[in-house]
C-alpha cells in the first residue's frame, strides 16, 4: 500500500523541484500564520505553484476562516488543494465547495485529546481529506502547525479507522520515526516540514532518507 508523501514549507522553485524529484506526492505552501515556521508571501507562492505539476497536490496552507477570503487566496495563487489549518465553520466549507468545485479541501485536525476524534468525524463528510497535526488552537496565539511535536498516534489510528476520507499524518515526523508512525496509524499519507530541513533550507540528504524510510515500510506490506 502506497503511503503518500507531502513535503511542506516549500520556500522556492528550487525546493519544489527537489521535493518533486525525490518523489513527493504533495507540496505545501504556507501563507500567513499566527505562529510557526514556513510562511512566505503570496507573491512567492504564486510563483512556485505553477511548477507543481497537475498530477501532484499543490497545497496552500491558509489560516483564514471565511470562504470569501479563502476563495480570493486560491484564485490569486491557483493551487489545486486548500489545507485549512484552523476550524473552518461547516457553512463556510459548503460555500467553498460551491465556488471551487475542482479544488480539494483538506481540513486539519489538531490531535489534542478525545474531542479530536469527534471533530474529525464531523468534518470528514464535508472535505476531501483530513490532516492530523500537533498544534494547539486554544492558545492565545494559536499554534496551527509546524510545532515539530508528535502527538498520540493511537488516537490518530482511531481517527483513520472511523472516517472514510484520506488522512495525512503530520507532527514531528522524520526518517527515524516515520516507520513506527505508519505502522501504528496506517495513514493515507505523511506530512512534514522541519524533519527534512537544515539551517532553514530543504535538505537533500534528509529528504532522501525520509523517502527511503517510507519505501521501507511500504515494501513490508
Amino acid at each position: 500500500m502506497k503511503t503518500h508523501i507531502k513535503i511542506c514549507c516549500i520556500q522556492s522553485v528550487d525546493e519544489a523541484r527537489m521535493a518533486i524529484d525525490a518523489g513527493a506526492d504533495a507540496l505545501g505552501l504556507v501563507s500567513a500564520m499566527p505562529s510557526g515556521p514556513g510562511p512566505i508571501h503570496e507573491e512567492l507562492i504564486a510563483q512556485i505553484a505553477p511548477h507543481i505539476t497537475s498530477n501532484l497536490w499543490s497545497v496552500l496552507l491558509t489560516s483564514k476562516l471565511t470562504a470569501a477570503e479563502i476563495i480570493a487566496q486560491q484564485r490569486r495563487i491557483g493551487v489545486n488543494t486548500l489545507q485549512l489549518v484552523d476550524a473552518v465553520p461547516l457553512v463556510e466549507l459548503a460555500n467553498l465547495r460551491r465556488e471551487l468545485p475542482g479544488v480539494r479541501l483538506m481540513q486539519v485536525i489538531h490531535v489534542t485529546g478525545e474531542g479530536s476524534l469527534t471533530q474529525a468525524q464531523e468534518y470528514a463528510p464535508h472535505v476531501d481529506a483530513l490532516l492530523l497535526d500537533s498544534g494547539n488552537p486554544a492558545l492565545a496565539i494559536k499554534e496551527l502547525g509546524g510545532t515539530g511535536r508528535t502527538h498520540d498516534w493511537k488516537l490518530s489510528r482511531a481517527i483513520v479507522e472511523s472516517v472514510h476520507v484520506p488522512v495525512f499524518l503530520a507532527g514531528g515526523l522524520n526518517a527515524l520515526n516515520v516507520v513506527e508512525a505508519i505502522r501504528i496509524v496506517h495513514p493515507y499519507g505523511v506530512d512534514l516540514c522541519s524533519g527534512v530541513r537544515a539551517n532553514g533550507k530543504l535538505n537533500s540528504e534528509r529528504l532522501t532518507s525520509f523517502v527511503k524510510a517510507v519505501a521501507q515500510i511500504e515494501s513490508a506490506y
